[in-house]
């Protein structure tokens, strides 16, 4: 296989026996797959669409990770929870240079934090596209999304460009530091 990200990081992960469920979500546009493609070097197998939404399910070195875009399509929600059980980790990912829909962005993760398969899951939110001038920057987001209200988990937001990789390595880390402690 390629050398993604991923491959770097397997010598993080504490049991190497345990596949680690990422659930990679965000807005349309927000560069998930330009996110994915850093991560997993390999080809990445596009799902035919669920009940008229596109899953793309990737699985590299030991990492299975659930992606989709979040948003606008009320009445497929309930399908999603069924992508949610044991996950380790989200990952939700802005687009720093989109102030008009940080209100939308922000409602959406909280309506997934609110999510009982989701309870106490870390989440890492890859504040993405800090490569355009027009980003906020990461404190100015998380004051924006209100992240200091979230209590019930860890949490981190780290700045990146998913088109340049930086910040990547530094978020998946955490990601790998932060797997589950919470699962029985």
């Amino acid at each position: 296989s390629g050398d993604g990200l991923l491959s770097i990081l397997r010598r993080l992960k504490q049991s190497s026996e345990q596949e680690v469920r990422l659930l990679l979500l965000g807005l349309d546009n927000a560069g998930k797959t330009t996110l994915l493609k850093q991560l997993a070097a390999e080809d990445i197998s596009h799902i035919t669409p669920t009940h008229g939404f596109n899953i793309q399910c990737v699985q590299s070195s030991g990492f299975k990770l659930n992606v989709w875009d979040i948003g606008g399509q009320r009445k497929i929600r309930p399908y999603w929870r069924n992508y949610f059980e044991n996950t380790d980790v989200l990952i939700y990912v802005i687009d720093s240079s989109d102030k008009k829909r940080l209100e939308e962005t922000s409602l959406q993760l909280f309506e997934l934090l609110d999510e009982d398969m989701l309870a106490a899951v870390p989440l890492l939110i890859f504040a993405n596209k800090q490569d355009l001038m027009t980003a906020s920057s990461v404190s100015d987001l998380a004051e924006c999304l209100r992240l200091h209200t979230i209590r019930d988990r860890m949490w981190q937001v780290q700045a990146c460009s998913a088109l340049t990789a930086e910040g990547l390595q530094d978020g998946m880390t955490w990601v790998c530091k932060n797997i589950t402690t919470h699962k029985k």
